[in-house]
């Protein structure tokens, strides 16, 4: 779309939009759009790779197809120039490139499983529901382990899953109603109440706290 002159006008735009904020570019023949030239913007994850996501483009097809035209000071009707912004590009492919850079090591707030509860025997499963029954109540996302896995292979399959917290529960948790907080990456928390937990996962994940 659009006539040689107006390619031209929009591509020197575009590389003095760039110069201009002082942003490294280089020019890449053949990747524009029908509808007009672009900037691609990369990103580059923990291995190296680039990956493009966020574009800014020119668009001379839509005002064109819908008529779209203002007056200028000349009383005359200019067709004008539509410059459409993808922040993320597709969304699939935003959050494919999370867990690229992350390794599937997600913070807090974007966790999908921000606790598992898990209790140490059949005798604690029970309570176990209930724990997650009180975190779910306020938006923490909660699942429990409740397999009759040792709780040495339960925390380790925790860990695996990069869940963020684990909370243990056994004997010396329900003496002292208090449950074992365990954090991913870092190791043991000590024993904590339910209350306290809470307070710790809602402060990481309004501040969007970052992994370990």
């Amino acid at each position: 779309m659009g006539s040689e002159q107006e390619w031209k006008l929009a591509q020197k735009a575009l590389a003095e939009a760039l110069k201009k904020k002082k942003s490294p570019y280089r020019e890449m023949p053949g990747e524009a759009v029908f509808y007009g030239p672009k900037i691609d913007i990369y990103i580059v994850d923990v291995s190296g790779r680039e990956w493009q996501c966020s574009t800014i483009q020119f668009d001379f097809n839509l005002p064109k197809h819908f008529n779209i035209a203002y007056t200028g000071s000349d009383g005359e009707p200019h067709e004008v120039v539509m410059i459409h912004r993808a922040l993320l590009g597709t969304i699939e492919r935003f959050f494919a490139i999370l867990l690229e850079h992350y390794k599937g090591n997600l913070p807090v707030w974007l966790a999908p499983t921000q606790v598992k509860v898990l209790p140490i025997s059949n005798n604690y499963v029970e309570y176990a529901h209930k724990v997650c029954r009180k975190l779910s109540a306020y938006g923490i996302r909660t699942e429990v382990d409740d397999g009759d896995s040792t709780i040495s292979y339960k925390i380790r399959e925790a860990e695996i899953q990069k869940i963020p917290y684990t909370a243990i529960y056994g004997e010396r948790e329900a003496k002292s109603k208090e449950i074992a907080v365990r954090k991913h990456g870092v190791g043991d928390k000590g024993l904590s109440t339910i209350g306290e937990l809470i307070k710790t996962i809602k402060i990481d994940a309004t501040n969007k706290v970052s992994v370990q």
